[in-house]
């Protein structure tokens, strides 16, 4: 039996445009990982901050315990930028609120861990994302350590 929200492409275009989305190594995520790198702050790709938790990070500093995650407009829904789907409305609009849940879970269970998930839009300005990586990294009681939703 499948489940409830099982994914079905509208159109074999569709089909083809998801297919080619990526789950790691967007263009705004190695921006900012190229600017942190030219920082000199070295890190973790796509790494589980936590290895019971099924969750990756974009960047993980795990000796600062910090996790990095940028994410997609369309795919978190992004109050600015997130936009409607014409076709198959109702799966999407599930879709995205169930990875929105997603994203609030992962983010209190690494702050009970004790880490700090930092979350950036693909649309923020990637020196103020940097900026704020290297606060967190650097100076982990600087207070200016949140940038989440």
């Amino acid at each position: 039996m499948a489940a409830a929200y099982e994914s079905r492409a509208s159109s074999a275009a569709s089909r083809a445009v998801m297919q080619a989305n990526r789950r790691r190594d967007t263009s705004p995520e190695m921006t900012v990982r190229r600017l942190v790198h030219a920082q000199g702050l070295r890190y973790q790709v796509d790494t589980k901050p936590l290895p019971a938790l099924n969750r990756r990070a974009d960047l993980v500093f795990a000796t600062a315990k910090v996790a990095v995650l940028v994410d997609g407009c369309y795919w978190h829904g992004c109050p600015e930028h997130g936009t409607v789907a014409q076709t198959n409305a109702t799966y999407w609009r599930t879709k995205i609120a169930r990875n929105r849940e997603r994203d609030d879970e992962t983010n209190k269970r690494l702050a009970d861990a004790g880490w700090l998930p930092l979350r950036a839009w693909e649309h923020e300005d990637p020196e103020a994302v940097v900026a704020r990586i290297i606060d967190a990294v650097r100076c982990p009681s600087s207070g200016a350590n949140t940038f989440n939703r």
